[in-house]
C-alpha cells in the first residue's frame, strides 16, 4: 500500500510540473513578444534637433523632409531617415588645416596653397569659405560627395583669379577684390550644379611668398605703403587745417579786389562827369578855364609854392601875395579869380 501511495504521489508529483512549464513557457513567449513589440515600437520614432532637418525615404524614393520634432516612421528598413544639418554655417579650409598639436596651431597644405600669379610668381595662399546646405535632399541625392565638389570649384576658382592677378595685390591690398570675385564665380557655378550648398563668405587667411627673402621684402614693401598713406593722411590733415584761413584771406583779398574795382568806377565816372562839366564851362569861356586848368596843375605839380598877382601899370610893377591877406581856400579861389580877370583884360601874370 505505501508502494503504491508513493507511486501515486509521484504520479501526482509527475502530473502537476507539467502544468508548472506550460505556465513558465506561455510567460517566456508573452515577455518576448512584448520585447520585440517595443524594439519594433522605438524603431518607429525619430527626434530631429533645430540645427537638422529629417529627409524620408520610402523603398528608396524621397516621401518628405521634417523640420525639428518627434515624428513616426515605417519599421523594418521601409522608411529611412537621413538627418542634414542645414540651419548653422559649416567651414571648410584650403591650402591648411588647423592642427592644436603643431606649435603654429595650423598645417601647411602644399598642393592646396601653393599658386602661380599673373606676373609669374609663386605665392602660398592659405584660405577658408563658410557655407550653408540649403536644400537636404538636392545635397544628398543630387551629387555623390558636394562638399568635395565645393572644395575642387572653390580651389579651381581661386586659382585662376590669383592666376590673373599681380603679386603685389595677391600679398597686400588686392585680397578683398579676389574674395569678392571667387565668390561671385563660385556663387554662379554652384547656381548650374543646383547640389543644395550655397556658398556664404571666402576669406584669405594669409598669403605670402614662399622664400623667407621674399617674404621680408614684401613686409618691407608693406611698410613703406603704410608709411606713405600715413604721411599722406598727415598732409591732408595740415593741408585741411590750412584751408580754411587761406579760404578766408582768398574771400578777403577777392572782396577788397572787388571794391577798388567799383572805386575805379565810380572815380572814372565822376572823373568823365567833372571833365564834361569843366568841358561845358570850357565852351562858356575858354580863356579863364585854360587859366584855372593851369593854377591847379601848378598848385598839385609844386605843392607849398607861392602866388603871387601882378598889377603892373604905368611900369610900376606891383606884386601881392595872396597868403598874406586871405587863408588857403579863399586864396585859391581869389587868385583863380583874379587871374581869369587879368588874363580877360589882356594883363600878363606869372607864378613862382
Amino acid at each position: 500500500m505505501s508502494f503504491y501511495n508513493n507511486f501515486g504521489s509521484s504520479g501526482q508529483t509527475g502530473n502537476s510540473v507539467k502544468p508548472d512549464a506550460k505556465k513558465i513557457m506561455k510567460y517566456f513567449t508573452i515577455a518576448a513578444i512584448i520585447v520585440i513589440v517595443l524594439l519594433i515600437a522605438s524603431t518607429c520614432w525619430y527626434t530631429v534637433d533645430e540645427k537638422h532637418q529629417a529627409v524620408i525615404t520610402t523603398f528608396g524614393k524621397v516621401t518628405s523632409v521634417n523640420d525639428a520634432g518627434v515624428h513616426f516612421k515605417l519599421p523594418f528598413g521601409i522608411q529611412k531617415v537621413h538627418k542634414v544639418e542645414v540651419n548653422v554655417f559649416q567651414r571648410m579650409e584650403l591650402g591648411y588645416r588647423t592642427d592644436p598639436t603643431k606649435p603654429s596651431g595650423y598645417t601647411v597644405v602644399d598642393n592646396e596653397s601653393k599658386m602661380i600669379t599673373g606676373d609669374y610668381n609663386i605665392v602660398n595662399v592659405e584660405f577658408f569659405i563658410e557655407y550653408k546646405i540649403e536644400d537636404p535632399v538636392k545635397y544628398l541625392f543630387a551629387s555623390y560627395d558636394p562638399e568635395d565638389i565645393l572644395r575642387n570649384l572653390v580651389q579651381s576658382q581661386v586659382r585662376s583669379v590669383v592666376g590673373s592677378t599681380n603679386v603685389d595685390a595677391v600679398l597686400t591690398d588686392g585680397k578683398e577684390a579676389i574674395q569678392r570675385m571667387v565668390r561671385e564665380f563660385v556663387t554662379e557655378t554652384l547656381e548650374t550644379y543646383d547640389i543644395g550648398i550655397m556658398l556664404t563668405d571666402v576669406k584669405i587667411q594669409d598669403s605670402e611668398p614662399p622664400t623667407l627673402e621674399v617674404i621680408e621684402a614684401f613686409k618691407s614693401v608693406e611698410t613703406a605703403k603704410q608709411n606713405a598713406e600715413t604721411l599722406i593722411n598727415q598732409a591732408r590733415a595740415y593741408a585741411n587745417s590750412r584751408l580754411p584761413a587761406a579760404n578766408a584771406k582768398a574771400d578777403s583779398l577777392i572782396q577788397n579786389a572787388e571794391y577798388l574795382k567799383q572805386k575805379r568806377i565810380n572815380q572814372a565816372i565822376e572823373n568823365v562827369a567833372m571833365f564834361e562839366a569843366m568841358y561845358s564851362e570850357y565852351k562858356l569861356n575858354p580863356g579863364i578855364t585854360r587859366s584855372r586848368m593851369y593854377y591847379e596843375v601848378i598848385t598839385e605839380v609844386l605843392p607849398g609854392v607861392k602866388l603871387y598877382i601882378d598889377l603892373s601899370e604905368g611900369g610900376v610893377q606891383k606884386l601881392l601875395p595872396l597868403e598874406n591877406f586871405i587863408d588857403d581856400d579863399s586864396a585859391s579861389t581869389l587868385q583863380d579869380d583874379t587871374a581869369s580877370s587879368s588874363l580877360s583884360n589882356n594883363t600878363a601874370g606869372g607864378a613862382e
